[in-house]
């Protein structure tokens, strides 16, 4: 009988008609370009990136080039004065994607909610004061999130799909954390940990990373810093597991309550009483002290390395903006009760996100302190009743963002539109929120089209 065999026989026959699998390394590049020729230039510089085989056929046939060249106005096929460096064509596409980020804040936004932990806020067992314990970061198509819960979770950017859980030691709740490619580093009130990311953990000895009461961390490898309770800014190298150096920030007379780091080996450290220090990492020294006008606490602090502009925001509800090169305030805006977090994307120098108590999604100028836009969501469901994967075994809720004015009054929306945002993280025209450290939320923007956009 056809097709069969027994024992040593002949080996089976291939039957008429049956069809032989073709791997996407079989295709011809002619029929590769076609494709790729259908696509806009974000999502043809994604194909880029997947393998080296795409990157050569793009390259070859000048397929970013043509495209931007046509976004600019030109002919598809540019003449030779128009060809671009890989180096000039790469800063022409980030302008570009700046841009269409910028513009995105200007039009429609939807957003999908889920649960990511079981616990908000809890209390500090030596101040008996609420802490915020719903934190957020977001990078590498990752999501890295921690409530009072006690545990980490790092989700899916795409499917929201839980990924890997990451326990605290029955000390306290998280304080605060990071995560690179590797491993997960966090603040659990006066120790530090090390999560790697194929799930064993570390925690340092109590003589070696011991803190003060640590209030925040900011982490850039190999090294992370904390705010204490004392003053003090603590560094600890994180293969050493030691402290290797303490910046003392008590000229603020108040404890470190927010962190940030500059490209150029600078603590930034913002006080209890509205200070902020600048201080060397290595030598420790401090090089300036920027005063706030307000004395309120300063809740968080984020430095553009493209601008050298810095951001702060405030317990008293204002954003303020210094220039570095200059030590000089370039403006301040109150733009609501207690601004929690503040974050920009990372190139871009147009806008940056805020949120806090009112739970109000603030877009600002970064340049002017302008608030752009301001979003709430809508009270009622988007579209079908939330629904849960399979594969992923998340409940997502989908609704409507809604676009609100400057005069609209904040009071009159229902508080379960606009829950306090406890910190926030920025993306390519998304924002990712964390509301009263149990609902994770993504806000994803887009721009309204036009009748010339469908030409």
């Amino acid at each position: 009988m056809e097709g069969t065999s027994s024992g040593g026989g002949s080996p089976v026959k291939k039957r008429r008609g049956s069809r032989v699998a073709v791997s996407i390394q079989g295709v011809n590049h002619d029929i590769l370009c076609k494709i790729f020729a259908l696509l806009d230039i974000f999502d043809l510089v994604r194909c880029s990136a997947v393998c080296k085989s795409w990157n050569e056929v793009i390259n070859k046939y000048k397929l970013l080039q043509m495209l931007y060249h046509k976004l600019q106005g030109g002919s598809m096929v540019p003449s030779s004065k128009s060809c671009f460096s890989e180096r000039s064509l790469k800063a022409c596409i980030e302008q570009l994607a700046m841009e269409h980020h910028r513009l995105s804040f200007q039009g429609l936004t939807d957003i999908e909610q889920w649960k990511g932990h079981s616990i908000g806020l809890h209390v500090n067992q030596f101040s008996n004061l609420p802490i915020r314990a719903g934190k957020c970061r977001m990078k590498m198509g990752l999501i890295l999130t921690g409530g009072g819960d006690k545990v980490m979770r790092l989700w899916s950017l795409e499917s929201y799909k839980c990924l890997e859980e990451h326990f605290l030691p029955d000390l306290a709740p998280i304080v605060d954390f990071d995560f690179d490619e590797n491993k997960i580093v966090g603040l659990i009130r006066n120790r530090m940990c090390i999560w790697r990311r194929n799930g064993k953990r570390s925690i340092f000895r109590s003589h070696e990373g011991a803190v003060v009461n640590g209030l925040c961390m900011s982490y850039i490898d190999p090294e992370a810093v904390v705010g204490c309770e004392d003053g003090t800014a603590r560094v600890f190298d994180m293969y050493s597991r030691q402290c290797s150096r303490i910046i003392s920030c008590r000229v603020n007379s108040g404890p470190v309550r927010c962190l940030a780091l500059s490209d150029d080996q600078c603590v930034i450290s913002g006080s209890s009483l509205g200070n902020i220090t600048i201080s060397g990492l290595s030598s420790g020294q401090q090089i300036a002290r920027l005063r706030s006008t307000d004395n309120a606490v300063i809740r968080t602090l984020c430095f553009n390395p493209r601008s050298q502009l810095l951001f702060a925001g405030s317990s008293a509800g204002y954003a303020s903006c210094w220039d570095l090169r200059t030590m000089r305030t370039l403006w301040k805006n109150r733009i609501s009760r207690d601004v929690y977090s503040m974050q920009h994307l990372s190139g871009d120098t147009s806008t940056i996100a805020a949120g806090g108590t009112d739970g109000v999604l603030r877009i600002l100028d970064q340049n002017t302190g302008e608030v752009v836009a301001a979003y709430v969501m809508e009270d009622s469901p988007a579209g079908p009743a939330p629904t849960s994967s399979r594969k992923t075994g998340t409940i997502v809720e989908r609704k409507k963002g809604r676009r609100i004015t400057e005069h609209t009054q904040i009071d009159s929306i229902p508080s379960s539109c606009r829950p306090p945002i406890s910190c926030l993280a920025v993306g390519m025209q998304k924002v990712v929120t964390t509301n009263n450290g149990k609902y994770i939320k993504m806000w994803k923007f887009r721009k309204e089209q036009t009748s010339e956009d469908l030409m």
